[in-house]
């Protein structure tokens, strides 16, 4: 799943006509890098979710082809938050008793990461695992403590959670529907001792900013 249903608040003036994960890096929009990446790891099927000016998203992306992907869409009329949004789309993500685990990244990341690297399957009592990175400097206290297999609340080195992540559906088994923040699920389960994660040290950009992306774009032109 790619999330791509967030304002830009602080992308604006770009966002108010254009949805962040159409903006562009190095002349393509930002989202279809990470379905070029999903494809090359062999993913088939991706649900995208989105809210704000969600239309031209379909619009751009269509159903896929071009990617090689299967794509599947789940409207918001109004962002329903991280893990809102994932428990909308569950239906989609899973859509048989079978169906246990899903990858999720942000749509206004930018990154090299190989998705081939991502577990196929999670220990028992591991309900989610995730890519942690360095602190940027935007954000340097980090997110949560990573020990080296997994997170911890108050053990190891703090790391930035990079929104990009796989998690088995129960995770979210026991939470209602509408609008959702992720951070306190994630800190709960954490105390409990049910997150996987791996720390990944190449290139990585929360595109969050007008400044960002310029930079980025420097960078990579």
């Amino acid at each position: 799943m790619i999330l791509a249903a967030g304002r830009g608040e602080r992308m604006r003036p770009l966002t108010d006509s254009v949805p962040k994960p159409l903006l562009k890096v190095r002349g393509k929009p930002l989202i279809e890098y990470h379905l070029e990446a999903l494809k090359r790891a062999g993913y088939q099927r991706v649900v995208i979710n989105h809210a704000w000016l969600g239309q031209q998203i379909e619009s751009v992306l269509g159903k896929g082809e071009r990617f090689g992907l299967d794509i599947l869409y789940c409207a918001e009329t109004h962002a329903l938050e991280t893990a809102g949004g994932i428990i909308n789309a569950l239906p989609l993500l899973c859509p048989t008793a079978k169906d246990e685990l899903f990858t999720v990244v942000n749509g206004d990341i930018y990154s090299d990461f190989n998705f081939d690297t991502l577990p196929t399957h999670l220990p028992n009592g591991v309900e989610a695992h995730l890519v942690m990175v360095n602190n940027p400097s935007h954000h340097p206290n980090g997110d949560f403590h990573f020990t080296g297999q997994g997170l911890h609340p108050k053990q190891g080195c703090k790391l930035t959670f990079s929104g990009m992540a796989v998690y088995n559906k129960v995770f979210f088994a026991q939470t209602g529907s509408g609008v959702k923040p992720l951070a306190p699920m994630l800190r709960t389960a954490i105390n409990r001792g049910q997150i996987g994660a791996q720390h990944y040290t190449g290139h990585w950009t929360d595109v969050g900013t007008l400044q960002r992306l310029t930079e980025l774009n420097k960078i990579e032109s």
